[in-house]
């Protein structure tokens, strides 16, 4: 159970680096247009750091056996 958690933790990181890398690219070259454009890049990064926080909660809290 713990492996799939730490595999899925590692998904959600990668997912979050990808969306902020891509998001600051895009706002350094320009491409993004409008103010909302750049928010749903901000409201992504942090959702999918949130899956990755909880996730790594969740991982800490079955390794430490419920102590």
């Amino acid at each position: 159970m713990s492996t799939l958690l730490i595999i899925v933790l590692v998904v959600a990181m990668g997912a979050t680096a990808y969306v902020l890398v891509r998001g600051v690219m895009a706002m350094a070259s320009g491409k993004v247009g409008n103010q909302e454009q750049q928010q749903q890049w901000m409201r992504k990064r942090v959702l999918y750091q949130a899956i990755a926080v909880f996730l790594a909660v969740a991982i800490l809290m079955l390794a430490g056996g419920g102590r």
